[in-house]
């Protein structure tokens, strides 16, 4: 077997009002006489400007890893390395929000012990319309749907699944799931678990957020599915979906 893997390398970009999520594979050997740690994963660039980032003249952005996990979709020995977009110079990108909550938490913010967790809420949607809606019209009226159980009930729960359990492989604090209101709307959250052994602090709740969003659009992929986070996935009597 080859000592080659890879390491995924994730970052936010600079789209708006709503950012993506945008990624680049990269091989390394890392080493085999101890654990990885975050100083194994090298900087990197990308071209920003096609992720609205930089112009097209002086497009080179600076990717800087800040936490990783395992890879579950790759296998031991593979890594997903979440990063922070950095200019040239190495100043901070105006897209870097996670630049900004370290300095609030380096200023003071840690000492407050501060606890957070995430309720992440989303909807599929397949060929245009929520999964499971009917091609023309709309389903039955919201009601059973939230919490549910049974084909009538729920789509896309073998997405969800296998979501949960990659998320659980990855090492990501991923604490539960459920069916929301709306037909193809789901829930994920992330947060303390109740086990002090993990770091639960903020930045890593904030990471592992981000990662589990990554890992959900890369699940999707694979059922031909896409994945919504607007809050308002449709208009009219509908539940709407946030965080």
């Amino acid at each position: 077997m080859s000592n080659i893997k890879f390491a995924e390398y994730i970052w936010i970009d600079g789209t708006i009002p709503v950012p993506l999520i945008r990624s680049k594979t990269k091989t390394f050997v890392f080493p085999e006489t101890r654990e990885v740690s975050l100083s194994d994963f090298s900087e990197w660039s990308f071209d920003g400007s096609s992720t609205n980032q930089a112009v097209g003249d002086n497009s080179d952005c600076i990717l800087k890893p800040v936490n990783f996990v395992k890879d579950p979709l790759r296998g031991e020995g593979n890594y997903l390395v979440l990063c922070e977009v950095f200019n040239p110079d190495n100043t901070v990108h105006k897209a870097n929000t996670r630049a900004l909550l370290r300095k609030y938490l380096d200023n003071g913010g840690n000492e407050q012990d501060p606890w957070l967790g995430f309720e992440q809420e989303y909807t599929f949607y397949y060929n245009g319309k929520p999964l499971g809606w009917p091609e023309n019209g709309f389903p039955a009226p919201q009601g059973p749907y939230y919490c549910g159980v049974g084909a009538e009930q729920v789509s896309g729960r073998d997405v969800v699944e296998e979501h949960a359990k990659l998320c659980l492989d990855a090492g990501i604090m991923f604490y539960g799931l459920n069916a929301e209101v709306m037909l193809g709307q789901w829930e994920f959250q992330i947060g303390y678990r109740g086990n002090d052994a993990e770091d639960a602090g903020a930045l890593t709740i904030c990471d592992h957020t981000w990662l589990a969003r990554w890992l959900l659009y890369r699940v999707a992929e694979d059922y031909d599915v896409e994945v919504s986070l607007s809050n308002k996935p449709v208009k009219g009597a509908w539940n709407g979906a946030g965080m």
